[in-house]
C-alpha cells in the first residue's frame, strides 16, 4: 500500500469519491459537488498548508484519501476517509502509519501529529490505536452533528515525534471504552447459506434494489409502512446510503441477498432495534416478489439468526409481524421462532388506516 499525492487534474475523481461514498461520522455526511469545488478552489485540498493523498492498495485501486493540513504549524492535523467497499480490511491503520512517516520525515521536524473523531466511531478509534496513536483527550458533547441536530462526545488521538522515533507508545489510562469494547464484537460483513450470499449493502446496489422494489410494490405496500410512497432511483440511493452508514455505525445491520448461482439480487434482511448491552436484535426483511415461493427468505432468516447467535453473541432475536401476514408468520415458524404473544391493537396498519394486532416471535440462546 502507498500514498500518492493528489493533483488538481484529478478534481473530478476526488469529487466522485467524496460524493459516492458515505461519511456517517463527519459533520457533512453527504458533501455536494458545489461545496467540494469551492473548497478545492480555495486550497482546501492542495496548498502550502494542505496536502491530499490517495490511499492506493497493491492492485493500484484508490481505496481512500487522507488530507493533512496545518503543515505550516508544528502540529499537523489530518482527515482520513476510506471508501465504503474497502472498509474493514485494515487500510485505515496502514494509511495512518504511512502518513506519520511522511509527517515526521519532513525537514521541519514536526513535534507531533493528531486527529479527532466522534467517541462512538469504533472503527476509526481502532485504526488510531493499531497505528500507534494514543488517546489524549475526551471532550464531552463537543462534536455537533447537523443531520441529527445533536452533540456527541469527541476524542483526540496523537503521536509524538519521540514515540515515532522510538517505536513506542506512551498511553494515557482511560476507562471510557467499556461499552464499545465489550458490547460490540468484531464480525464478518458477509456470509453464505446453501443457495445465498448475504453481505453488507454497497452504494452500487441501488439500481438492483430499486428494480426489485418497483416490481414488488403491490406485495410490499400491504405490509410495509416504508413502501406506501412511490420509490425513485434517487430515493432508493438515499435509502441504500443510509443503510451503509447505519451498518458502519452498527446502528442497524442490513444484509443484501444474492443468489449464489447467478449473482441476482433478490431482497434484503436486517437486524435492527439493536440493544448491544444485552445482545437483543429484531429481524425484518423483504423479498422481490418474482422469487417468492422458493424458500429463499426462510433460508436467509435462518442464516441471519445463526449469524446473530454465533457471531454477535445474541441472547435474543425477535420477529414482529401483522397477525394477518400469513407468509411472514410461516417464515417465522420455519425459522424456528416461538410465538410468545399477540399484542392486540398495538400499532397502525401499513397504510395507517386501521389498528393491527402484532405477533411477537422470538428465539433465545
Amino acid at each position: 500500500m502507498r500514498l500518492q499525492e493528489w493533483t488538481i487534474e484529478e478534481q473530478d475523481l476526488l469529487i466522485h469519491f467524496m460524493t459516492t461514498n458515505s461519511w456517517p461520522y463527519h459533520d457533512i455526511s453527504q458533501p455536494g459537488r458545489e461545496l467540494l469545488e469551492k473548497s478545492i478552489e480555495e486550497g482546501g485540498y492542495a496548498s502550502d498548508d494542505v496536502k491530499t493523498f490517495w490511499i492506493e492498495n497493491n492492485e493500484n485501486e484508490k481505496v481512500g484519501i487522507v488530507k493533512v493540513y496545518d503543515l505550516q504549524e508544528d502540529i499537523p492535523l489530518f482527515d482520513l476517509r476510506i471508501a465504503d467497499r474497502y472498509r474493514g480490511y485494515g487500510y485505515g491503520s496502514r494509511a495512518l502509519k504511512k502518513l506519520t512517516q511522511y509527517v515526521f520525515e519532513l525537514p521541519e521536524q514536526k513535534i507531533r501529529i493528531e486527529g479527532h473523531t466522534r467517541h462512538d466511531n469504533a472503527a476509526m478509534r481502532t485504526a488510531f490505536e493499531r497505528a500507534g496513536f494514543v488517546k489524549e483527550a475526551h471532550l464531552r458533547q463537543a462534536w455537533f452533528f447537523p443531520k441529527e441536530n445533536t452533540y456527541y462526545d469527541a476524542v483526540t488521538y496523537g503521536m509524538t515525534r519521540e514515540d515515532y522515533l522510538a517505536g513506542t507508545t506512551t498511553p494515557v489510562r482511560w476507562e471510557d471504552r467499556e461499552m464499545y469494547e465489550k458490547s460490540i464484537p468484531d464480525f464478518k460483513e458477509h456470509f453464505e447459506t446453501e443457495r445465498l450470499v448475504l453481505r453488507a449493502p454497497e452504494l452500487n446496489d441501488a439500481m438492483d434494489v430499486w428494480g426489485a422494489i418497483s416490481r414488488s410494490m403491490p406485495s410490499l405496500r400491504r405490509w410495509s409502512k416504508w413502501a406506501q410512497n412511490d420509490v425513485t432511483i434517487e430515493t432508493t440511493e438515499d435509502h441504500v446510503r443510509q443503510a451503509v452508514a447505519e451498518f458502519i455505525s452498527r446502528k442497524n445491520l442490513t444484509f443484501h441477498l444474492f443468489l449464489k448461482e447467478s449473482g441476482e439480487f433478490i431482497g434484503s434482511a436486517r437486524l435492527h432495534h439493536i440493544d448491544w448491552r444485552i445482545r437483543k436484535f429484531e429481524v425484518d426483511y423483504w423479498l422481490d416478489m418474482k422469487f417468492e415461493g422458493q424458500g429463499y427468505m426462510t433460508e436467509a432468516i435462518r442464516g441471519l439468526v445463526s449469524f446473530a447467535f454465533e457471531d454477535l453473541q445474541a441472547q435474543r432475536v425477535e420477529f414482529h409481524c401483522d397477525e394477518n401476514h400469513c407468509k411472514g408468520r410461516a417464515v417465522a415458524k420455519r425459522a424456528d421462532f416461538q410465538l410468545e404473544g399477540v399484542l392486540r391493537k398495538n400499532a397502525s396498519s401499513a397504510n395507517g388506516k386501521d389498528l393491527r394486532n402484532t405477533c411477537l416471535y422470538a428465539r433465545i440462546t
